[in-house]
């Protein structure tokens, strides 16, 4: 009978995955110390803020590292070599999807300004922009930005795809990144969502938010750094752009960070993918690979083999 050695980093995590075929043993491991045992098949890392930790896996015989984030930057840096590792795809996009949805119609319908209104108990009526007949720039069109896509055409938009490479697919174009500067002026609204890599390092920088349309808004749910800050600050503090960030840098946003004090900003605290159906979720992969492994498959979502 075939037989794994699982790591899961806690009991929330163990408790959600359930019941496992014969033969799968888990071991609790937060990957914050030297390892348990020498050898594991699976090693599931902790949700947010894991990378560092990825060192203890140094001298350890894991067959696959599984992250509980989509996001892999920085993980070739500290990944100890032999080591496969696979991201979360299938559990975020679709929390990730639904708080750019409420970040957006939050922005276009004033939702700040009303509550705003009512903490000072005031009954305040105001006309905003629609989402409806508005163009929508996806920067990034992974799992994310297609699930952000589905939802934002059920709200009678027009998306414009631009992707890292140029490509076409059945829906039509997709742009590559050369292409932003003339995409960028037709946009009333641009959601990034490309993975932190070099390329994208402060890809939204001050000649990006230039060539956006005045009173137009712009999305982050990707990585802080993928945009400058000081330059984020300067559109948005003389009201030229309007700003809904998920992600900053640096992050978190220190107490007092003038971000916070714009009306024509909002701010959630990187939460994109913490939402009710994440648990569930991320346990519904470990079983799979897990079955797959037991299978003798490929497993899932392999982005990185060092």
């Amino acid at each position: 009978m075939s037989s794994l050695l699982v790591s899961l980093p806690d009991s929330v995590l163990r408790e959600a995955v359930g019941e496992l075929p014969a033969g799968v043993e888990v071991v609790l491991w937060a990957l914050d110390g030297p390892a348990p045992r020498p050898r594991f098949d699976i090693v599931v890392t902790p949700y947010m803020g894991a990378t560092d930790r990825l060192a203890h896996l140094a001298g350890v015989d894991a067959r696959m590292v599984q992250s509980q984030s989509i996001g892999f930057d920085g993980v070739g840096q500290v990944l100890p070599r032999g080591h496969v590792f696979a991201n979360a795809a299938s559990v975020h996009e679709t929390s990730t999807a639904e708080l750019t949805l409420a970040l957006i119609l939050a922005s276009q319908r004033g939702i700040p300004d009303f509550v705003r209104a009512a903490d000072r108990g005031e009954w305040a009526p105001e006309q905003h922009a629609s989402l409806a007949d508005r163009t929508v720039l996806l920067l990034g069109y992974g799992g994310v930005g297609r699930a952000i896509e589905s939802r934002l055409l059920a709200f009678e938009t027009t998306v414009i795809r631009v992707a890292r490479t140029a490509r076409s697919d059945e829906h039509g174009v997709i742009y590559g990144l050369e292409s932003l500067p003339e995409l960028l002026p037709q946009a009333d609204i641009v959601v990034v969502g490309v993975p932190l890599t070099s390329e994208t390092t402060h890809l939204v920088d001050d000649a990006f938010l230039c060539r956006m349309r005045d009173g137009s808004l712009l999305v982050n749910i990707a990585r802080g750094p993928v945009a400058a800050t000081d330059a984020l600050l300067r559109h948005a503090t003389d009201g030229r752009l309007r700003l809904a960030l998920d992600v900053t840098e640096p992050e978190p946003l220190p107490a007092g960070h003038p971000l916070f004090a714009l009306p024509n900003v909002l701010i959630s605290p990187h939460v994109g993918g913490a939402s009710s159906a994440m648990l569930p979720r991320m346990a519904r992969l470990v079983r799979e690979q897990i079955e797959r492994m037991l299978r003798g498959e490929t497993p899932l979502n392999v982005v990185l083999t060092s």
